[in-house]
């Protein structure tokens, strides 16, 4: 990575009224960016700023979070973690924000981004995009109830044009949002076309407060192509992260990993997920994330098949040395299929 862009993503950022480290942080993932990845991330360090999944605003104030499975959170983490909030109503997302500020988090994030349909059917996500007027409301109400950091995660939009998302994020920053977070693809389109990467451009020239950049940075080559040619103010690492979650210390620091940093860190999460579940939803939270860990790998598509079909920890562990004792080799970029 060209030293001047290293230097770039270790600068401070303000948001709101509270800095972060770096540039680089988590993308929130439904599924992934909970409680276990999060403490195996910290281990590896590097990222500015963390993402809870996504959280139901409407179960948020009377969720317990020792047995929620997405609301849940170890108290170390909380000065940089943000919990993500989904909903369709504005006064229920505004007391969500409540309860997540009085816990101590960092700040509050609301999605505007997932176009999953049992999500867009219920009127949240990506869907409130269809009603600016409604989103902004509900930027709004979050504003007012809050004095934390305030970001939004928002796609283009449901039509393919640059000037909607600059619309949105105007809207947004007016009513009170101090970050975006921008995936530049449309809603309908969850991953079946690359993501245009000079739409956040735009976005960034139409508001002043910080912008990050979303959508397949792979390599610490995607990384300076999007600060360079979007002029971004940071950059929001999503499936990488879960493939490969020492990626922000390595390219903030441009230290080189040993391969069998792939083996100790599959071993390392489900121990972390054993710690933080019951076994029968900690494999499948584990399953979910070996199709990444399995991406990074030429032929991953026959280790993740084995790690499928495994119905325990020991058959998953057996699994991984079986694969990682024959010295699989590392594909350039990850196999977008499994991604997908």
């Amino acid at each position: 990575m060209k030293p001047s862009i290293q230097k770039f993503i270790n600068t401070p950022l303000k948001i709101g009224n509270r800095v972060i480290p770096g540039r680089l942080i988590l993308a929130p993932m439904a599924g992934l960016t909970h409680v276990a990845y999060r403490e195996l991330l910290e281990s590896y360090g590097g990222c500015s700023l963390m993402f809870t999944e996504m959280c139901s605003a409407r179960s948020v104030p009377q969720e317990n979070r020792y047995v929620s499975p997405v609301f849940r959170w170890r108290d170390e983490e909380l000065p940089h973690l943000v919990c993500q909030i989904f909903g369709a109503d504005p006064e229920i997302m505004a007391t969500a924000a409540k309860r997540v500020e009085a816990e101590g988090f960092f700040g509050v994030d609301l999605n505007f981004g997932c176009s999953v349909a049992a999500i867009c059917k219920k009127n949240c996500g990506a869907a409130l995009l269809k009603t600016p007027d409604l989103a902004e409301k509900m930027v709004r109400d979050v504003r007012k109830a809050v004095s934390i950091p305030l970001s939004v995660k928002f796609r283009t939009g449901w039509e393919d044009r640059p000037d909607l998302p600059v619309e949105l994020a105007r809207r947004f920053e007016s009513a009170g949002a101090d970050a975006l977070i921008f995936h530049p693809r449309v809603a309908p389109d969850r991953r079946t076309r690359p993501p245009k990467w000079a739409y956040i451009r735009h976005v960034k020239q139409a508001v002043s407060i910080p912008v990050f950049g979303n959508g397949e940075v792979f390599t610490p080559e995607d990384c300076e192509k999007m600060i360079e040619t979007t002029g971004c103010d940071g950059i929001s690492l999503g499936r990488i992260a879960i493939a490969k979650p020492w990626v922000f210390s390595q390219w903030r620091t441009g230290h080189a990993v040993e391969m069998e940093i792939y083996r100790k860190n599959m071993k390392q999460i489900f121990f972390l997920l054993n710690k933080h579940y019951e076994p029968i939803p900690a494999i499948r939270k584990f399953k979910k994330m070996a199709i990444y860990n399995a991406s990074v790998f030429q032929f991953g598509h026959s280790f993740l098949k084995k790690i499928t079909r495994a119905g325990d920890f020991s058959e998953i562990e057996s699994a991984i040395d079986a694969f990682f004792d024959h010295s699989p080799a590392l594909s350039a970029r990850p196999n977008l299929n499994l991604f997908r």
